[in-house]
């Protein structure tokens, strides 16, 4: 582009290296560019000095760029040598001055593009670098400074007020709080009245006898009022006339109960009415004779709306309707508000709306305006829809939960808007008055739940039986539809019954079927019958229900056969005697099984001997054979079955037998076990019983060893006889048989009774066995030790034996079963047998070996000795304290077999950081050992030997007690500065008090303290000791006398506690410096005393900045910094501002007190219409008062405009101005005069503001004067 036109000013264009663009082909062959002929070839005179070819353009514009920042950076090094070195200004200007004329100068002969001037701006180059080289040479000063803090200021206007806190000046200078309010006065025409403004509603009733009808009147003061009321019931009208007398009187009323004393404001005359109508104010005439404008409004005056229950029966079933009706009186259209209650629960509310019966109603549509009827006449009109009308509202709802249900007539809303409220006051309602009414309100509902009744146990398959000429109880179940307890409440039920002959076969009952009712009391198990047939129950009733038959509902009742008995019997004879021996007899039953029949045996001379025999079957058979012969009779007596279970006589049937009974003789042992033992050398006792008739005679024999011996008793008399053998000698096993016995009759008869008698060989012996041996072992304590036994006899053997060293003496018993049986016994002591028995003898003890001792190998055990540095204290050893660092150890003795593991507990309570608990073990070859006791931290050190063992005993937590030592090591006491490398600051004046140095101590107090003061030109220190310092925190006080002006190192060198433990601080431990220094000074700017608010407070303060003020204000003490020696301050709220002290760099401490005080006054400000912008309307010619309240000191000078009242969208215009004087707080103004009122400044004793900026001659507005008087 480079026929691109270019302007003259602008720069010249860049020389561009030619390159011609290949925009052909990747395969297109290079076209052909013909060589310049270099003879033809000019040199251009505007081309750069540097052919662009060497260095293009842009890259020479940089190293110029370059070029000229080093020289600037060169320039800045020569002003900071001359601001440090205070070299020779003129020369330094002199070279900067060459070398810019130089530079400026010499740089168009290089012709870089863009950087080619003309001569006039390269002048003016070189005069700019020549200002800036006389600035920066002659140092001459700028101020930059002031320059940004106004700019600054255009954007961020904030200074300093007393309270410490930026604000703004504009808003403490331009408060628009100071002048508040403003009262407009607009003349009006003439007044107005209006009949019940607010559209109240109205009603009368009993309680209610009259309503104050409420007239507004506005600017006027009526003579006569009339009202005209339509009668709601005749519909004809009358005209009620309130003379003057009586609207005086109401508006005194008024007066009192008003609490707005502007008496232009609307007044409310309350004129009461006692009967219900239609009323409209009709004429209202003032004072001048005129009829006041009023406005057409109807105000109704009812009848009150009530509402009540009309109640029914309170008792109802589950399912039941509740069929109640509500009764309302109200002028429709009605709103009734009613809520139920089911068992103590609130089920909600509903509101039943009734609308007018009249289409004409003005109730029942919305208005527009307050007229109910036609404005322009009242004659004849129709009125009927106002009045109040009865309404019957059913209310039918089912009851489907038993309980009470309770409803409640909550509230009663007629068309007017009059409510009623029946219901307790919620919070929601405490405007709606609580109405009392003797009507019922309420209807309550005892809901019952309905019976259901069923058979139980019974049914058409399962019938009942029962005893002829019984009754029986029909197993009636009761139940109910919900939670009720039927059983507990009396119920009316009926039945259909049948007699069985007459049961159709289908179990069903005939259409003549008898219906029989009853009353079923509480817990009563069934009604009691007694004629057997089909019984159906037919219905169920409680006392407030009917109820539900459930299945199964039919029970059959039969009467089965009464219980019969009839025998047969056969002798059973003897054969060797023919005599009788028994009898059989036969039973054939009839009845229900199962039967119990009685009958008694009697023996001639004996007593009766009851018997019962239960059987199920129809046939059975009893075999009676006595044991004893004699005379048996047998007598049947009762019979009973499974119904009939009271016993039936069988006397009438006479079912006795007897029998003369003689039983053959028979013998047999008592105690016939299958084997006898016996001991040898003892004889043996068998007991016999004989049967038959005395006398008897005995055949027995005694078989041992193959020999037979047969032996024979003679003219036993008794059936019970014992047999005694001879002692057996021989042991072994005898057989002892019983062969032959005859009675009385002669009839031997043979016997196989035959019993075994076993006889040990010998009596049973104990002794103890040896043990390597002797008969004494030594054992670990606890273990279990086997002593050895060695009985003889036959096992079981039952040995007794004690423990001598027992103090009880007591014996033990236990079972052996094995010869060479051990007793296990895990006390020490000397064990001795006492007794021994084998499984059929007592036997004897050995006393020779009847004793073994049993001892135990000692256990380990560890002691401390006691001395004067440890002592035993509640189970514990206290080892006197020792210092931290220091070395210690202690001694312990232990008894038992070497060597000794000892494992102890280190429990360590440091001064300082967490408990630790660390476990350590020993072994110690001897019975004496060392421990080495910890003293690398302080605090309480708690060792605890709880393990120990030796070569024979582990440890056993058990049995060894732990031993514990306790040792106090004392922290090596410590004193630091508080804050160390803190420089303190002392005054010059000891009065002028100085900084406690504070120093934090560790150990036992009291401390013994050394310390060290340094000043910065001496090299010896000054010693100082302090004793007796009794607390952890010590404020040092360096006396005066040891300090001097300048710099002084303080350091703590050593320190003692009371526990004698000592330590010395470190050399390059932290020290504290104290600074001795002269005190500054502070002086107001201006003489006066007393300020306004927005004043500034200025004073000149003399030292070393920065400063800290110190003063009063608002009785706050506060604190300011001041980096200058000027100290200014903006006075935003009144109060006393008082300099109590200052401090600068060098003494922040050393306070200079002073005490300047100045008084910052309020600024006075005024209240029109209390502050608020009230709208006065009078007549023409009245008057209104403009009330001005002013704050401040009185005497006050003000001055307020008149101002136009302009329409919307308008400015105002001031009207008139005026000032006043006022030497109270508040001052009133009569004006008759139409504007808006407003002050536009306000001036008291002290202060002035004004709204109007007044422009000086120095361009401030001048918002505030200060005036003295």
């Amino acid at each position: 582009m480079n026929g691109t036109p270019r302007l003259r000013s602008a720069y010249p264009s860049t020389p561009q290296k030619t390159t011609e663009q290949n925009n052909a082909g990747p395969g297109a062959p290079l076209p052909r560019v013909p060589l310049p002929n270099l003879s033809t070839r000019q040199r251009d005179p505007q081309a750069p000095l540097i052919p662009v070819s060497l260095v293009d353009g842009p890259s020479q514009r940089l190293y110029i760029v370059f070029f000229y920042l080093g020289l600037t950076v060169w320039r800045l090094c020569d002003y900071y040598g001359l601001v440090s070195d205070e070299t020779d200004s003129l020369w330094l200007f002199m070279k900067w001055v060459a070398i810019d004329s130089i530079f400026l100068y010499g740089l168009p002969g290089l012709r870089i593009p863009w950087l080619q001037w003309s001569p006039a701006s390269m002048t003016m180059l070189f005069v700019g670098h020549a200002i800036c080289d006389a600035i920066l040479m002659f140092r001459i000063p700028i101020p930059l400074e002031a320059w940004l803090v106004a700019f600054t200021r255009i954007f961020y206007d904030r200074e300093l007020a007393v309270s410490e806190r930026r604000v703004k000046p504009g808003n403490v200078l331009h408060n628009s709080s100071l002048i508040l309010g403003k009262q407009i006065i607009h003349i009006l025409p003439e007044g107005s009245a209006t009949l019940n403004p607010n559209q109240t509603a109205f009603c009368i009733d009993n309680l209610t006898t009259f309503v104050n009808l409420p007239i507004q009147i506005n600017q006027t003061n009526p003579i006569l009022i009339e009202l005209l009321r339509v009668n709601l019931d005749t519909n004809l009208n009358e005209t009620i006339t309130i003379p003057a007398k009586e609207i005086r009187r109401l508006k005194k009323q008024d007066q009192k109960q008003s609490l707005n004393g502007d008496l232009t404001s609307p007044r409310y005359l309350q004129y009461p009415v006692k009967h219900t109508g239609l009323y409209r104010l009709q004429r209202v005439v003032d004072e001048s004779k005129l009829e006041v404008q009023r406005r057409f409004s109807d105000t109704l005056v009812v009848q009150c709306p009530s509402a009540y229950m009309r109640t029914v029966p309170e008792s109802k079933c589950i399912g039941d309707l509740s069929d109640f009706h509500l009764q309302v009186d109200a002028t429709p259209p009605i709103n009734i508000k009613y809520s139920k209650i089911v068992n103590g629960q609130e089920s909600g509310h509903a509101v039943l709306s009734i609308p007018p019966q009249s289409p004409i109603s003005p109730l029942a549509r919305q208005r527009s305006s307050g007229a109910l009827v036609a404005r322009d006449s009242v004659t004849n009109v129709d009125v009927s829809w106002a009045r109040s009308q009865s309404t019957r509202i059913p209310l039918n709802e089912s009851l489907g939960v038993s309980g009470t249900w309770q409803y409640s007539v909550d509230e009663v809303e007629d068309g007017c808007g009059n409510v009623v409220n029946y219901a307790k006051p919620r919070l929601t309602d405490l405007h709606k008055p609580h109405v009392p009414t003797k009507a019922p309100l309420e209807q309550r509902f005892s809901v019952h739940e309905r019976p259901r009744a069923a058979l139980r146990g019974c049914d058409s398959q399962n019938p009942l039986r029962f005893p002829k000429g019984k009754s029986i109880r029909l197993p009636i179940q009761l139940s109910s539809t919900g939670r009720d307890t039927p059983e507990k409440r009396t119920h009316q039920l009926s039945y259909l019954f049948t007699p069985s002959a007459e049961v159709l076969p289908n179990l069903e009952h005939p259409q003549v079927a008898a219906l029989e009712g009853f009353t079923l009391e509480p817990h009563a198990a069934g009604h009691e019958v007694s004629e057997p047939g089909l019984y159906t129950l037919h219905s169920v009733e409680s006392a407030h229900c009917t109820g539900e038959i459930l299945e199964p509902s039919s029970c059959l009742l039969s009467n089965p056969p009464e219980p019969s008995l009839s025998i047969e019997t056969q002798v059973i004879p003897d054969r060797c005697a023919g005599n009788s021996v028994g009898l059989l007899v036969d039973l054939d039953l009839t009845g229900t099984p199962p039967f119990q029949i009685s009958y008694v045996i009697r023996r001639s001379g004996g007593p009766m001997t009851p018997q019962v025999e239960e059987t199920n079957l129809l046939h059975t058979q009893l075999e009676f054979r006595p044991v004893h012969s004699g005379h048996y009779t047998y007598e049947f007596q009762h019979i009973s079955d499974a119904i009939y279970r009271e016993p039936r006589s069988l006397h009438d049937q006479c079912l006795i037998l007897e029998q003369d009974v003689k039983p053959p003789a028979s013998a047999r042992f008592l105690d016939a076990y299958p084997a006898r033992k016996t001991c040898i050398g003892e004889p043996v006792s068998l007991g016999i019983q004989l049967l038959g008739e005395a006398p008897w005679k005995l055949d027995y024999e005694l078989v041992h060893h193959g020999r037979r011996q047969k032996r024979k008793k003679d003219a036993i008399e008794s059936s019970i006889y014992t047999l005694t053998t001879e002692e057996l000698t021989s042991g072994g096993e005898y057989s002892f048989a019983l062969t032959a016995v005859t009675d009385k009759s002669g009839c031997k008869v043979s016997l196989e009774q035959e019993t075994k008698i076993q006889v040990a060989l010998q009596r049973p012996k104990a002794s103890f066995g040896l043990v390597e041996g002797q008969r004494a072992i030594s054992a670990l304590e606890d273990k279990k030790i086997i002593l050895p036994l060695r009985l003889q006899g036959e096992p079981p053997w039952t040995i007794q034996y004690r423990n001598l060293d027992d103090a009880g003496d007591a014996l033990t018993t236990k079972l052996f079963r094995s010869t060479n049986d051990e007793i296990e016994v895990k006390e020490a002591g000397t064990y001795e047998l006492v007794h021994v028995d084998d499984a059929t003898c007592p036997g004897n003890v050995d006393a020779a070996s009847n004793r073994f001792t049993v001892q135990w190998i000692p256990r380990p055990n560890v002691q401390v000795s006691e001395s004067a540095a440890i002592k035993l204290l509640h189970d514990k050893y206290m080892k006197k304290g020792i210092c931290e660092g220091d070395e210690d150890a202690v001694e312990i003795s232990f008894t038992g077999t070497p060597p000794f593991d000892v494992e102890y507990i280190h429990n360590m309570k440091p001064d300082r950081g967490s408990q630790s608990t660390s476990t350590k073990k020993f072994t110690a070859g001897i019975n004496l050992a060392s421990v080495r006791m910890e003293t690398t931290e302080a605090g309480v050190h708690q060792y605890k030997i709880s393990k120990l063992s030796d070569l024979s005993y582990n440890h056993n937590p058990r049995k060894f007690s732990p031993v514990t030592i306790e040792q106090r090591v004392h922290s090596t006491p410590t004193a630091t500065f508080v804050n160390g490398g803190k420089t303190y600051k002392y005054c010059k004046e000891e009065e002028a008090g100085g900084e406690s140095v504070p120093i934090s101590l560790k150990g036992l107090p009291p401390f013994h303290l050394e310390f060290e003061i340094r000043h910065h030109s001496s090299s010896k220190p000054e010693l100082v000791v302090i004793p007796n310092i009794e607390t952890l925190q010590y404020n040092l006080h360096i006396p005066h006398r040891l300090l001097a002006l300048g710099t002084h190192a303080v350091r703590i060198r050593k320190v003692r506690d009371a526990n004698g433990c000592q330590g010395r601080m470190d050399q390059h431990a932290p020290h504290v410096q104290v600074n001795v220094a002269e005190v500054p000074g502070i002086t107001a700017q201006e003489s006066r005393t007393d300020y306004c608010v927005g004043d500034r407070i200025s004073y000149t303060l003399s030292g070393a900045p920065p400063f800290h003020v110190f003063y009063t204000f608002q009785s706050q003490e506060r604190k300011a910094s001041a980096s200058t020696t000027n100290f200014r301050r903006l006075a935003e709220t009144p109060g006393e501002f008082t300099i109590t002290a200052i401090t600068d760099q060098r003494s922040v401490d050393c306070k200079a007190h002073t005490k300047i005080t100045k008084v910052i006054h309020e600024m006075p400000s005024v209240r029109v219409s209390k502050g608020r912008t009230a709208t006065v309307d009078i007549h023409e010619g009245g008057e209104a008062e403009i009330l001005f309240e002013f704050g401040g000191t009185p005497p006050f000078e003000f001055t307020y405009t008149r101002s136009s009242n302009p329409p919307r969208g308008k400015k105002s215009r001031i009207l008139d101005t005026k000032s006043d004087v006022s030497y109270e707080h508040t001052k009133s103004v009569l004006a008759s005069d139409e504007g808006i009122y407003e002050v536009v400044s306000i001036k008291d004793r002290f202060c002035a503001f004004s709204t109007q900026r007044v422009q000086e001659k120095s361009g401030k507005s001048g918002q505030k004067l200060l005036t003295r008087r």
